[in-house]
């Protein structure tokens, strides 16, 4: 009895190492990003253990003192505040749901109301407070 013998050219293309090299590289380029420094203002926010979490706005407020008001990244004062506020067209006011107000802990109450009257003078009624949780 006479056996075949079987001589084929067998090409298997293994997958898992160039799998493996394209996850690492995903998972590089995702850690390399996420460590992107950002430029800011250092406030001491307030805490509270009632506080519950919001979503970003496109209009944030951070008050630090009478002189040093943030709209957004530009550094006002308080007149200053009051004319940014003003020069809003009534297209973006729409468009602006809420406001997000950053207060410095040592900053007095009073400063914070007059932001507050700000905002609502140039009619915004939507006004989260920004705080830290316990």
């Amino acid at each position: 009895m006479r056996f075949k013998r079987r001589l084929e050219a067998r090409a298997l293309v293994d997958l898992v190492p160039m799998i493996d090299v394209v996850f690492q590289l995903i998972l590089f380029f995702l850690v390399s990003t996420t460590f992107a420094i950002m430029p800011g203002i250092t406030l001491k926010l307030p805490e509270s253990s009632t506080a519950e979490p919001t979503a970003m706005t496109r209009l944030a407020i951070g008050v630090v003192s009478r002189d040093e008001v943030y709209l957004n990244e530009k550094k006002l004062g308080m007149d200053e505040l009051d004319a940014a506020l003003a020069r809003l067209s009534p297209a973006e006011r729409s468009e602006i749901k809420s406001v997000t107000l950053e207060a410095d802990t040592s900053i007095p109450y009073g400063l914070t109301i007059e932001v507050l009257d700000l905002l609502r003078k140039n009619g915004f009624r939507g006004i989260n407070l920004h705080t830290l949780e316990r």
